[in-house]
């Protein structure tokens, strides 16, 4: 593979990659706009993120199966059609249910291309190499959420809201042309693998039944889901509580976007000294503490512009050092099975956001207290199970079960 192929395959990959986060981010300063025109209210906008959300939990259970089955493109290609119709759909929509049913669909679409991404990574670098492409996407995916608020800012402040959906639509068709001229077949389809219900199934509960794995999936699972809380409440507090334009709000977006980027390579120094557990304890209590004078804060009124931005700064700073230290402990267990854990994985996660989306729209009351209460919800409980885990009693019990499945196997 020459460097321009490589640059090249790398590029269309990020864009796959870039799908989801782009179509999570890129409306959000719509969202006053969108329930103006709907004749609906923000709390109900926001339910089309929560089903955004549940679409792609759903969606990568499907789709880890079915590109091993019949390979990588005919899977990639049909996801990435029934985003292309859905947006179509979004964009058309005259009723809020109908947007959040098109939401969903789109979902379901769009996790395509960042299943399909990952996959034919592992097939067409070799193992020196796939450590550095992955880098490159989760920079790609990391950068994607300062610069589609930004961008759909200005495109509902010139052209309207149902804008983003079209233009979301049409950086999916081109990004379709780029895998069909650019991107290899990849793995190839396995006939022999079973799509039946028993054995998709089967391979999921041996994963289930890893305690490390259910441990860091748990508590990183709900800590990292405090971003989606974020998310759907912060257009609501920056537009409508703050006063600041679409434009405005994109770039609070980005900056606060930035906290995440930055701590994530400050990971990599960290990892140096201390070990994965060690760095998820701190944040955890870092960010229960933050939670604390965040509710606080808010419920006393303490907080104008600019103390809370640099507030959710300091808070979604955390996110970047949690994230990828419990994802690593939580897959390091499985070879066999590291397919399906990753997709459990990536489905909870995506469950637990979605689920705290949903929450801050419920409790919505024209304040800041629903997005940054959930945020220190999702905190405390992560840390709570966390401790919990990592308890004498249950560490004793895991060492138990470890030593006699040993015998059981000898």
């Amino acid at each position: 593979m020459t460097r321009k192929q490589y640059f090249v395959i790398v590029l269309v990959l990020g864009a796959l990659c870039t799908i989801s986060p782009f179509s999570i981010d890129m409306y959000l300063p719509g969202f006053p706009a969108i329930a103006q025109d709907l004749g609906t209210t923000i709390d109900q906008i926001q339910l089309s993120l929560t089903s955004y959300l549940i679409g792609i939990a759903v969606g990568q259970l499907l789709y880890g199966p079915l590109l091993d089955r019949f390979g990588r493109k005919i899977p990639l290609y049909a996801g990435l059609v029934v985003y292309l119709l859905a947006s179509l759909g979004c964009a058309l929509t005259n009723s809020v249910d109908g947007l959040i049913m098109m939401r969903f669909i789109q979902a379901i679409g769009g996790c395509a291309g960042m299943v399909a991404a990952q996959a034919l990574v592992r097939d067409l670098f070799p193992l020196n190499k796939t450590a550095q492409a992955f880098s490159l996407l989760t920079l790609v995916i990391a950068v994607s959420p300062m610069i589609a608020p930004t961008l759909g800012g200005y495109m509902i402040a010139a052209f309207g809201w149902h804008s983003v959906f079209i233009l979301l639509a049409v950086i999916t068709a081109l990004i379709m042309v780029g895998v069909y001229f650019t991107l290899p077949q990849g793995q190839l389809a396995d006939t022999s693998l079973s799509l039946k219900p028993r054995s998709v199934i089967h391979n999921y509960l041996q994963v289930l039944k890893q305690p490390q794995f259910l441990l860091f999936t748990l508590a990183g699972g709900i800590a990292t889901a405090a971003p989606f809380a974020y998310i759907a409440g912060s257009s609501d507090v920056f537009i409508n509580l703050y006063q600041v334009s679409e434009k405005e709000y994109g770039w609070i977006f980005a900056l606060l976007a930035f906290a995440m980027i930055g701590t994530t390579q400050l990971n990599h120094i960290l990892l140096n000294k201390f070990s994965s557990a060690q760095l998820i304890r701190f944040t955890l209590y870092y960010q229960t503490a933050l939670g604390v004078l965040l509710v606080i804060g808010s419920w006393y009124g303490w907080y104008g512009k600019y103390s809370l931005i640099a507030m959710l700064f300091l808070f979604l700073t955390g996110q970047g050092i949690t994230n990828p230290n419990a994802s690593a402990l939580s897959l390091a267990p499985f070879t066999r099975h590291a397919g399906s854990a990753s997709a459990l994985l990536g489905c909870f996660r995506m469950a637990m956001g979605g689920l705290a989306s949903a929450v801050v729209s419920v409790l919505h009351n024209n304040t800041t207290l629903p997005m940054v209460s959930v945020m220190a919800l999702c905190a405390w409980i992560g840390l709570g199970i966390f401790l919990i885990g990592h308890s004498p009693v249950l560490q004793k019990f895991r060492q138990r079960a470890s030593e006699k499945e040993a015998s059981v196997l000898s």
